[in-house]
């Protein structure tokens, strides 16, 4: 769904993000702090509604670059379409002490395509803008218009979005023609807005200043959280003809509803086709899965998209035929099939994305980018990810999982969940046996099961890698100092919660240590925990762990004969509220069995708790550095 996927980001990014405009001094720079690359000396949105359907808005800032690590805000990008046209783009240059380097000419702007890869046709375009510059300080201002005729979307003011970031002054500015209501929601703001008129317009306007840079702590929240912004959103809008509220999620799922009237419509004889596949499926999951492997089968994803054809997803019909479609139109063929065949099922608009937040559940609007397909079933709900080719039917994982969809049903939109993945479902089952000989090499054979989250890089690898390139990925992937892969296979299990199963044949250079009648071995194979972040005096955000797992290694290892334990790591077992971690090595002649299982979970916590996660981090890797000695008995 691209332009679903431009509900957020292209506006945004038309806005502000990219964002570097004409201020009225031209005064020689200052240098700042070490931690700051780029200062907004001052920017200035003003955002003018007309009508349900109509608005402009005017852009101005004027940014000093400190450094090459700020080079990008000497670009400006202006994102336009059909449905919105570019007024003009202005900009200027000055060095460190205020000297004009150069005005910004045609020649300096230019005009591309902004559609994706994956695309075949999409009326989005960006100009982009560039001053760039080669010596250190300098600052440049643009100045722009974009007309709209398109509201769905309402701009966001943010005006420190990326770290190392210093604003002086930022101004934000909407007016709301009389009797239109604006909808907002303000986060870390200093001051509310503030509120005036004219004899045609309510008028709101932010002002924020001094605002020092910025910078996320580790397993902190993102940046969103950390600085002031203002989201904006219309109560009633229109698109292409199309009128629609915002102002519940209610309404908003009835418009997208209204765009989606009549457009299931399949031929008969793909209905009777489908009605013959699942004939003999003996429960409705079992036809919902042959119904997938169909799509999957015969269509793949690409995005045709103009003016309301951005939401409105093409006719079934069309894809039957054509045998393509974006997220939108697959996943509205999807719920036609299914309907075929007796099953119902709901459109839900999410924000897809590993990483990316969730949405603010408190404030309807246009906060999606990509569509999926709910499929209720008896006691659960089956998710479905209409635009792969690949993807176990009902599995969410890392790009939609654990954060809040929107339904598209006829009484209107309704918030739910999709499924989070805890860390029993996210493992990582290893059973490695190891042959050593007497110069400390050897033989490995590992067996590792991968479930959920931490299946996918395998599963990418195993249908987008050709064999060469798969080597060459798992010779990355295993931790293991000197090793040479004698052979590898994989065994994929697609299912509502998916596995690949690695089969390894590895031959170790050095694997034990030996010195003179002594071997020394690290039980700990392919395992060991490496990364602790910097402990801090005073932590000030929350601790976020955005990713369940369970890690459970079985390592056993033959020794050569002649050979008897020195020195046995104990028992250890580190708990805190992150987690559980558990080792143990066991001795039997010249067998040797280590047991090593790390549970952590997801969830947020008080900064107070850092600590205890770099604590228990530091545990966890001088338990995996632990070295089981042998001394060689010699007659």
């Amino acid at each position: 769904m691209r332009k679903i996927h431009t509900f957020l980001w292209g506006f945004v990014c038309l806005l502000l993000l990219q964002s570097p405009a004409m201020a009225d001094t031209k005064s020689s720079v200052s240098r700042p702090s070490d931690d700051t690359n780029i200062i907004i000396r001052s920017e200035e949105t003003i955002f003018t509604v007309n009508s349900l359907k109509s608005g402009t808005t005017r852009y101005k800032v004027s940014i000093t670059i400190l450094n090459n690590n700020g080079n990008h805000r000497a670009k400006q990008y202006v994102h336009y379409d059909k449905l919105s046209k570019v007024g003009y783009i202005k900009g200027v240059s000055y060095d460190r002490s205020g000297n004009k380097i150069k005005t910004l000419k045609n020649k300096d702007v230019t005009d591309v395509s902004a559609i994706s890869d994956f695309s075949l046709y999409e009326d989005n375009r960006v100009k982009i803008a560039d001053l760039t510059h080669t010596v250190y300080p300098y600052t440049v201002e643009f100045e722009y218009e974009v007309t709209f005729e398109n509201l769905l979307f309402y701009p966001i003011f943010h005006p420190q979005d990326e770290e190392r970031l210093t604003v002086e002054k930022a101004s934000f500015e909407v007016q709301m023609p009389l009797g239109m209501k604006l909808r907002y929601l303000e986060s870390n703001v200093p001051q509310p807005a503030k509120k005036t008129a004219t004899a045609t317009h309510e008028v709101y306007t932010w002002q924020v200043q001094n605002l020092k840079p910025v910078e996320t702590e580790p397993f902190g929240p993102g940046l969103e959280e950390l600085v002031p912004i203002v989201r904006t959103a219309p109560t009633d809008f229109e698109v292409e003809g199309y009128k629609g509220n915002m102002e519940s999620w209610k309404s908003y799922g009835l418009w997208i509803d209204q765009l989606n009237k009549g457009r299931d419509v399949l031929p008969e004889a793909t209905k009777q086709k489908l009605v013959e596949l699942t004939s003999k499926a003996k429960t409705q999951e079992e036809k919902v899965r042959i119904v997938y492997d169909y799509l999957q089968g015969k269509t793949r994803y690409v995005s045709i998209q103009l003016g309301i054809g951005g939401w409105q997803p093409f006719e079934a019909s069309f894809v039957d035929s054509k045998g393509y479609g974006d997220c939108k139109a697959l996943t509205n063929y999807t719920q036609a099939m299914l309907k075929a065949v007796g099953i119902n099922s709901y459109q839900a608009l999410i924000r897809a994305g590993d990483g990316e937040p969730d949405i603010r559940t408190n404030f309807p609007s246009s906060q999606f980018n990509h569509v999926v397909l709910s499929v209720p079933m008896a006691k659960d709900t089956l998710w479905l990810e209409c635009t792969s080719q690949t993807e176990a039917a009902g599995y969410a994982g890392s790009s939609t999982g654990g954060r809040h969809a929107l339904l598209i049903t006829p009484e209107g939109g309704k918030l739910v969940k999709t499924p989070n993945y805890k860390a029993t479902d996210n493992a990582q089952i290893r059973q490695i046996k190891v042959t050593l000989d007497e110069k400390g090499s050897g033989s490995a054979s590992v067996t590792t099961r991968y479930t959920g989250l931490q299946q996918e890089s395998h599963a990418n690898a195993v249908q987008n890698m050709q064999p060469d390139e798969q080597r060459k990925w798992l010779y990355q992937q295993v931790k293991i100092p000197a090793f040479e892969i004698e052979k590898y296979a994989f065994v994929q299990q697609k299912d509502k919660l998916p596995a690949v199963t690695e089969q390894l044949e590895l031959s170790l250079r050095q694997c034990a240590t030996i010195s003179g009648k002594r071997m020394f071995v690290s039980p700990n194979l392919m395992s060991k925990w490496t990364y602790v972040p910097n402990q801090k005096e005073k932590r000030l955000t929350d601790v976020v762990r955005r990713m369940a797992f369970l890690d459970v290694d079985t390592v056993e290892f033959q020794l050569p004969a002649g050979y008897a334990v020195e020195y046995l790591p104990q028992e250890v077992v580190h708990k805190s509220v992150f987690g559980e971690y558990k080792a143990s090595v066991k001795v039997d002649g010249q067998r040797v069995v280590y047991l090593r299982s790390m549970q952590m979970g997801k969830g947020r916590y008080s900064p107070e708790s850092y600590t205890q996660l770099v604590t228990f981090l530091n545990n966890v890797i001088k338990s995996d550095s632990e070295k089981v000695v042998f001394v060689k008995n010699i007659p």
